[in-house]
Order: structure tokens, then sequence, then C-alpha cells
């Protein structure tokens, strides 16, 4: 799956259709393709997560009760993007630079 973080904060007033539209806009991708999208608000006390599956979107919202998200992908793009693994951490509010993961999956060759 893929998951794509926006670099820059959004206003969080913003529900489907505002961050279908930031997908668009400032992102320059189709809010319809399957994609995550990840958004943060301006404080790092918040994300929301957009995604479409076919049938609908969904619109996950997490509020930390306590601190902020420490770590946020930095790129000269207006979105980067995450491996799942690293949008686990990363919703945990941890530094999903950290990870020591196993490198992705690749064919054998024959």
């Amino acid at each position: 799956m893929r998951v794509l973080v926006a670099i820059e904060p959004v206003d969080f007033r913003r529900g489907v259709d505002g961050l279908a539209q930031q997908c668009r806009a400032a992102l320059a991708e189709n809010p319809f393709s399957g994609t995550v999208f990840v958004f943060r608000n301006r404080q790092r006390t918040a994300v929301k997560l957009l995604v479409y599956d076919g049938q609908g979107f969904w619109l996950c919202h997490k509020r930390l009760s306590q601190g902020r998200f420490r770590w946020w992908p930095t790129a000269s793009e207006a979105a980067a993007p995450l491996r799942a693994h690293e949008l686990q951490v990363l919703l945990c509010a941890g530094d999903a630079s950290a990870t020591q993961a196993a490198p992705e999956w690749r064919k054998v060759g024959t």
C-alpha cells in the first residue's frame, strides 16, 4: 500500500472533501487512488489519515493526550513516501527514520 505524508501542516477543520482537495491541489495526487494520505496539525499534536477504499473515503483522526509527534519527514517535495512499518511507528509518536526493519521484499532471481 502506498503511503504519502504531507510535509506542511493543514487546517484540521477540514473534513474528507477539504483533505481530498488538498491532495489534488498541494500534493498533486489523486485522492481516489487508494493511497493513504497522512496530514498533521500545526502543533504536531494530531494526525489525520485519508484513504479511498473503492466504495468511499475513510478519515481517521488521532490526537495525542499528551506530548507531540517528535518526528515528521522533511523533503523538498510537498509529500514524502513512507513504508507501512514507518507509518505504524509515526502513529505511535515515534521516530520512523530510526526503524531497523528488514529490507522490502524483492523477487528472487532465476
